[in-house]
């Protein structure tokens, strides 16, 4: 299809130009400065995959990646095998996801009480998607009040359920509701779901994650995308420095009163 110059994403000569790019690792972390594509890439991945949002709206109606559709009418999308299970989630769609399990509570008009007893009566369980279902899904993991939990409790609970052997998961900065200690989780739990047959691929600007054993890094700059060793990004470089002299950088940052 046509790619006009004056329309983004394909003003963006990094995608005008893109003729092909392959993900072969386990694992693939999309890195650059802000502004740089590494967004508007892993969500035109995620439509071309076809992958289900865990956010507030579907992947086809949410009005927010409308460019990424537009990414993806410009690529063909191939996979050696089909994926299990599909999901793309932005740290910010965590909310989006709390919320629409909220709303369905009050929705459902039929208690808690009165699903399990007419289970028990019928000797039936919730067929798989339902509202019944999800509803029960999410009071096991979040009790009767999804809201009633952090941010980043809810997103590591997400990813726990969600992440079945031989998925394709797309992930936008899942570190950003984290704290350091709960990012070493996030990573436990990338690290074991990659040795179960999953492919992710995860925009990050986390030293942290980037870290994984034998994950590719993609970075994104000058107009290009190419591989680079963890030791070498500015995002390691930048971190290191700071932690190992911080009163020199912000010396040069705020100054001396």
């Amino acid at each position: 299809m046509p790619r006009p110059k004056d329309q983004f994403p394909w003003s963006m000569r990094l995608f005008h130009d893109l003729s092909m790019l392959e993900f072969s690792a386990r694992v693939t972390f999309l890195v650059g400065e802000n502004g740089c594509g590494k967004s508007t890439l892993l969500e035109g991945l995620a439509v071309g995959a076809r992958a289900i949002a865990a956010g507030s709206a579907d992947i086809d109606q949410d009005e927010s990646l409308w460019a990424a559709h537009e990414f993806a009418r410009g690529f063909r999308f191939a996979r050696k095998r089909r994926a299990s299970r599909t999901l793309f989630v932005r740290a910010e769609d965590v909310l989006g996801y709390s919320l629409r399990a909220a709303r369905l509570r009050q929705e459902e008009k039929m208690t808690l009480e009165e699903l399990d007893q007419e289970r028990i009566r019928d000797q039936t369980l919730p067929r798989t998607g339902s509202a019944e279902y999800m509803k029960e899904r999410l009071t096991r993991k979040y009790g009767y009040d999804p809201m009633a939990r952090s941010h980043g409790e809810t997103f590591l609970d997400l990813l726990s359920d969600r992440l079945a052997p031989r998925g394709l998961y797309f992930l936008d900065e899942p570190e950003a509701p984290l704290s350091p200690k709960w990012i070493l989780s996030l990573l436990a739990l990338i690290a074991g779901r990659a040795r179960n047959d999953c492919q992710f691929v995860i925009a990050t600007h986390s030293p942290i994650l980037m870290a994984l054993p034998e994950a590719q890094i993609l970075l994104l700059e000058d107009d290009q995308i190419r591989v680079m060793p963890y030791e070498e990004l500015d995002h390691v470089k930048i971190t290191k420095a700071f932690l190992n002299n911080p009163a020199k950088f912000l010396r040069h940052l705020v100054g001396d009163d």
